[in-house]
């Protein structure tokens, strides 16, 4: 589990994301089609296009850290707030 710190912004990404992107592609479109600064501290989420796949895109100060999640079911990955 990735615990973020209060006041983060969260930005999820509609449609389909190709999952060949990496940090410099996804920080292009967090700029391009999300309109933010991908070097807020923010976190970007993108979804691939199966629905099991997952990419977090954040900037911790220093340089950029992405993390993938591929859900290991044929289910569905579901995000889920915490509010």
């Amino acid at each position: 589990m990735i615990g973020v710190g209060n006041g983060v912004r969260v930005y999820l990404a509609c449609g389909v994301t190709d999952m060949r992107k990496g940090i410099s592609g996804l920080a292009a479109l967090a700029q391009d089609r999300l309109r933010q600064d991908p070097t807020s501290g923010a976190l970007f989420a993108f979804r691939g296009r199966r629905g099991d796949r997952i990419k977090l895109l954040t900037w911790d100060g220093q340089g950029f850290c992405l993390y993938y999640k591929v859900e290991g079911s044929k289910n569905p990955l579901v995000l889920r707030s915490s509010v």
